[in-house]
């Protein structure tokens, strides 16, 4: 085996064919990274002529002049082949040690465990334990905390026709989707100029839901590298400035108020009733998958309008039409449990699949290899203290 230094189009033709591919493992993040101060590497391991392992790996000083070594959805790599996973981290370690690195992180888009719609170990299915025994054993700790979940949730498509999915789906998210297509909700994909549109839903919603949102340049980054590709979409459902009218200020001498307009959908002023996007997401649509990234929706028509079902089952069925295999749903907050306060989160997803589309997916995790000892000692004692302070 030979470990080498790849050229980025090297990279994308063996991470386009590889197994575990993922839109994190491309010379396009590898852009987006160095624009925010990363230093991209594609670091590579042949078998004679045959490249067999790869992994885009970013750079960036971090502590005292040092620095992280980051591999996001990587490396590309079969972990279960203890000595392609000592071959390539010992070069790998070697490498970022002689230029300055303390430390490697690694979050593997690679699947640990078999899982069903409920998040059981499936009976007969796969368990890669030799997987996290090899990365144990060269020296890596896992992470409670990653940048990427490591629980996700998918809608398996392969095989199955839009009919089915949405007669398999639960009566209730069906219902829903009715309602929305009855209220007169539409979805389109946003252009670059309207990803303010897109921003000020994810804002508002980030400041309600208390999670940290991405700026306006970082959309528009990703949309930069990755729309003339076909891999990014920025999606609204919305309702025109007539029917959001008519169902805002149905006939009041009605004795029953029209099905699916509450008596807050009524208050709503003239002034707020514009054409108005009530639901926005980012897809990415990168491989065999279509990928849920990020999302929002105006918490004022949440319940009159049910747009963001609308937005999941039209990309369903952009998914099938265009030959997708997988719908990922992305993240989850670890295994399914009715007691967490996100288990909402998991049963919406959940009600578009049945129990044979739907499926719990769970990666290997994140992991970090310490490279200077002593460095990465003092730099995680720091990190406590600031912790703990």
């Amino acid at each position: 085996m030979n470990f080498t230094i790849l050229e980025s189009d090297q990279f994308r033709k063996f991470a386009e064919k590889h197994p575990d591919r993922s839109f994190y493992q491309t010379p396009e993040i590898a852009e987006l990274r160095a624009a925010n101060g990363w230093v991209p590497y594609y670091f590579g391991v042949k078998e004679g002529e045959k490249l067999i392992a790869a992994s885009l790996v970013v750079a960036k000083p971090a502590f005292l002049g040092k620095s992280i070594y980051y591999a996001p959805g990587g490396p590309l790599i079969n972990y279960e082949d203890a000595k392609l996973v000592d071959f390539f981290f010992k070069n790998l370690r070697n490498y970022a040690k002689s230029h300055n690195g303390y430390l490697l992180h690694i979050e593997p888009y690679y699947e640990s465990i078999e899982r069903d719609r409920d998040g059981a170990p499936v009976e007969g299915g796969f368990n890669r334990k030799k997987a996290k025994q090899n990365l144990k054993k060269f020296g890596f700790k896992p992470l409670t905390l990653s940048d990427e979940p490591k629980y996700s949730f998918v809608l398996e498509l392969k095989g199955y026709t839009e009919d089915q999915l949405f007669a398999d789906m639960k009566r209730n998210t069906r219902n829903h989707i009715r309602k929305a297509e009855k209220m007169g909700v539409t979805v389109r994909e946003l252009k670059r100029e309207e990803l303010n549109i897109f921003k000020k839903i994810t804002e508002s919603t980030s400041e309600r839901r208390h999670f940290h949102d991405k700026p306006l340049s970082y959309y528009e980054k990703m949309y930069d590298l990755f729309h003339d590709r076909g891999e990014v979409k920025f999606i609204v459902a919305e309702v025109s400035e007539d029917v959001l009218l008519k169902n805002a200020y149905a006939d009041e001498t009605q004795t029953e108020q029209p099905k699916g307009i509450t008596t807050e959908a009524k208050k709503h002023s003239e002034k707020e009733c514009r054409l108005k996007p009530l639901s926005v997401a980012m897809f990415m649509t990168y491989g065999d998958e279509v990928i849920y990234l990020f999302s929002g929706s105006d918490e004022k028509y949440m319940k009159d309008y049910n747009a963001q079902y609308l937005i999941q089952w039209h990309m369903i069925k952009y998914a099938v039409a265009n030959g997708f295999k997988t719908y990922n749903f992305y993240g989850i907050q670890g295994l399914p449990n009715r007691s967490s306060k996100d288990y909402g989160i998991y049963d919406f997803k959940k009600g578009f699949t049945s129990p044979e589309t739907g499926r719990v997916v769970e990666l290997l995790g994140a992991y970090e290899l310490p490279i200077s000892l002593p460095f990465y000692q003092l730099h995680r004692l720091i990190s406590r203290i600031k912790i703990k302070n």
